[in-house]
């Protein structure tokens, strides 16, 4: 256990001022402060509590509970890795961390094979992990090795300044060749392991562009504003096009013998957390992907 002090020097939110002070999140300060575990002036207050200068902040910062996963020999593609941060081309398939019933094979117990640290901050079942992509859906994902880096690259997350990319056939031609679909999301009244369009939902905002049209399908970019639970699936759904192979949100017949959807994580664009440069990555379609693509050639639209 470790106990860090400090005195504010300026009228502000304590949240925001520990933000600036330690290497956690803010949804891992606010659960400190929740827990008892901050202190203004020897007094525990809420995680909105504004500052006076002068006031004394302690804050204690509890043992990291030790891992209890194991780590598991599953072959991984490391796009990129460095002393803080690693990027991952995860294959269609693969969980990324436990839970909902899944105890063990993801993308965690992988990197904990693969990799020599991971950062803490999501505490011990998720290690690392900034942002999930679904178990179905391939592509690029960041992976923080330590706490500051984890920090960063959630900021850059929030602040709309970590670009990610993914490219989906989707059912039917799209006329429009660009737009945005701009809704709200939350989870299904009727079955609450899925998500859908609903006004008392959060903001979901996704840009879209047409790659190529097909007879009967439309291979699409999607850049996300936000980054809602299965959000590409649920509004190529709500606009009436869903995504081929989707078993959740496509079509009950599918034409092609797939195990997942068609959705692809294909560029992440990020600023390194220590460095301060500007990366950007690109993974290639999966051969699955790929391969549907090649039957399609043949009724592809000028």
């Amino acid at each position: 256990m470790e106990t860090k002090t400090f005195v504010s020097d300026k009228t502000e939110r304590l949240d925001v001022f520990l933000s600036e002070k330690i290497d956690k999140t803010r949804s891992a300060i606010k659960k400190l402060v929740d827990d008892g575990n901050v202190t203004v002036n020897g007094k525990c207050e809420k995680a909105g509590k504004t500052l006076k200068i002068g006031d004394e902040i302690t804050v204690i910062l509890p043992e990291p509970v030790k891992l209890d996963l194991e780590a598991e020999n599953i072959p991984l593609d490391v796009v990129y890795q460095d002393e803080d941060v690693a990027v991952i081309n995860k294959p269609q398939g693969l969980t990324v961390h436990a839970g909902n019933g899944v105890h063990g094979s993801t993308l965690v117990n992988a990197l904990l094979y693969h990799l020599d640290s991971l950062s803490g901050i999501n505490g011990v079942i998720r290690p690392g992990i900034v942002h999930r992509i679904d178990k179905d859906t391939s592509g690029l994902l960041v992976v923080a090795k330590n706490d500051a880096a984890h920090v960063s690259l959630s900021e850059q997350i929030k602040n709309k300044t970590c670009k990610r990319i993914y490219i989906a056939l989707v059912e039917g031609v799209v006329k429009q060749n660009s737009g945005v679909i701009d809704t709200f999301i939350g989870r299904s009244d009727k079955n609450r392991t899925m998500m859908a369009v609903k006004s008392e939902g959060r903001r979901a905002v996704t840009h879209y562009k047409v790659i190529k049209r097909y007879k009967d399908y439309t291979l699409m970019e999607f850049s996300l504003e936000t980054g809602r639970t299965h959000q590409i699936r649920v509004h190529t759904k709500y606009v009436g096009h869903p995504i081929v192979g989707d078993p959740v949100y496509g079509y009950k017949t599918q034409k092609f013998k797939l195990n997942g959807q068609l959705l692809h994580a294909f560029r992440l664009e990020l600023t390194h957390p220590k460095t301060g440069k500007r990366m950007s990555f690109e993974a290639p379609l999966p051969d699955y992907f790929q391969a549907v693509l090649t039957k399609l050639d043949h009724t592809a639209q000028p």
